[in-house]
């Protein structure tokens, strides 16, 4: 199976990480595999497992920003794909390239940082 053509990381994103693996120590890999499956899934065979969403009113055009709420961590045993991982990030149909914006546990933090989205994307 082909995987995307390009997928590059904000320097935040690389802070959440570092910070996260201290305590979830399979997360890198966790984050390479779902992107391989279930990225795949959704963006290429247009299989929609529930689990990816369009971030709301962010008044972007391009690219679209998704929320990723069915996040498989195996440090987090007994919990499957309700982890409480998210992971926010661009998707640029034209080049078939991921850009990650932020990863976070649900119990540390409510919600995306919008500020970083549109730091990133607003026109």
């Amino acid at each position: 199976m082909k995987i995307f053509f390009e997928i590059s990381r904000v320097p935040e994103f690389d802070k959440d990480m570092n910070k996260l693996l201290k305590r979830f120590k399979t997360l890198e890999d966790d984050l390479r595999i779902f992107i391989k499956n279930e990225l795949n899934l959704y963006h290429r065979l247009k299989i929609d497992n529930k689990g990816v969403f369009q971030v709301p009113g962010l008044k972007i055009e391009s690219p679209k920003i998704y929320k990723v709420k069915k996040f498989a961590c195996r440090s987090l045993k007994g919990k499957g794909v309700r982890s409480g991982i998210r992971v926010i990030y661009a998707y640029f149909e034209e080049r078939d390239k991921i850009e990650l914006l932020e990863i976070y546990y649900k119990g540390d933090k409510e919600t995306e940082d919008r500020e970083r989205i549109l730091k990133y994307y607003a026109c």
